[in-house]
């Protein structure tokens, strides 16, 4: 599962780093981005909270390309 945050959308609001921990944080202005070296993020239980969390629509999962 590929992650993917529109930061031109992303307000910072920072419910994406409070509903999944484990693979988001927010970078010096607030703003929402993937934590480092996740590989595997798109298999975290609390993924698909975080993206519904997002009271912007910010972001969104897509299947890796084959």
């Amino acid at each position: 599962m590929d992650i993917h945050i529109d930061t031109d959308v992303c307000i910072g609001a920072g419910q994406c780093a409070l509903a999944a921990p484990g693979v988001f944080t927010q970078d010096d202005d607030g703003f929402s981005t993937l934590l480092p070296g996740r590989e595997g993020a798109g298999r975290d239980p609390m993924l698909r909270e975080a993206v519904r969390a997002c009271p912007v629509g910010a972001i969104r999962l897509s299947d890796p390309p084959h």
